[in-house]
């Protein structure tokens, strides 16, 4: 999922702290630990590691019983750049030159035709699936291939959601809003069953924003 740069790091621990930290926000040394199932004095070297390469900064948060302060890391700026960005910049200049050549409509309707052309690629590819779980499950793994990173959820409050930390197209969807709901679209049409998005803002606790889409009829209560 990650650039081939990241790759050239070649510890896999290394790609391991780094996924964590994307789906948890800032976590303690502790937290990263029981999570990797990796001995915490070996976790600490790691995000050591981590962040003299810049790819990862830490601080201190005081303890609410008697101790040292524990130290949190999270990512920097810097590892935005290990996941894909889909030629964000061109395909931006892309749009504009398209938008000035034929008409203010026009980036609109070539955004409609990607999502078109991504629901009659991944239809098929979702059609042997004995159940919506499944599907949902497959199309979360379609979606991780086109440079999206998320995590596949079930709880009986929510029911079955994909939450999604990281997507490429997000910077065009910044300056063109309407592509948010094409998207929506396709997926409800890939899955054949309503979708609630929701964005999840992050927080001053290091919590990390993110996108999650309900799948409606397995559990969840409505928008």
């Amino acid at each position: 999922m990650f650039l081939p740069g990241f790759r050239d790091l070649v510890k896999p621990q290394w790609v391991a702290v780094i996924e964590e930290l994307k789906l948890g926000g800032g976590l303690p040394v502790s937290e990263l630990a029981r999570r990797l199932e990796m001995a915490y004095m070996t976790v600490k070297q790691h995000c050591h590691d981590l962040k003299e390469l810049g790819y990862l900064e830490r601080w201190r948060v005081p303890r609410t019983q008697v101790g040292r302060p524990e130290i949190f890391y999270r990512l920097t700026a810097k590892a935005d750049a290990l996941f894909p960005q889909a030629g964000v910049t061109l395909t931006l200049d892309l749009l504009d030159a398209i938008r000035t050549l034929f008409g203010e409509t026009a980036p609109d309707r070539l955004l409609f035709q990607h999502f078109q052309q991504q629901l009659e690629k991944w239809r098929p590819k979702l059609s042997k699936a004995k159940s919506l779980v499944e599907k949902a499950t497959l199309l979360a793994g379609l979606r991780e291939k086109e440079g999206c990173f998320g995590r596949c959820k079930y709880d009986p409050e929510r029911g079955f959601r994909i939450e999604e930390y990281h997507h490429p197209l997000l910077p065009i969807f910044e300056k063109y809003p309407t592509a948010v709901a094409m998207e929506l679209r396709m997926l409800e049409q890939v899955l054949g069953t309503k979708i609630v998005r929701r964005e999840i803002p992050g927080t001053k606790g290091g919590a990390p924003a993110r996108v999650d889409f309900e799948v409606a009829t397995l559990g969840v209560k409505g928008a």
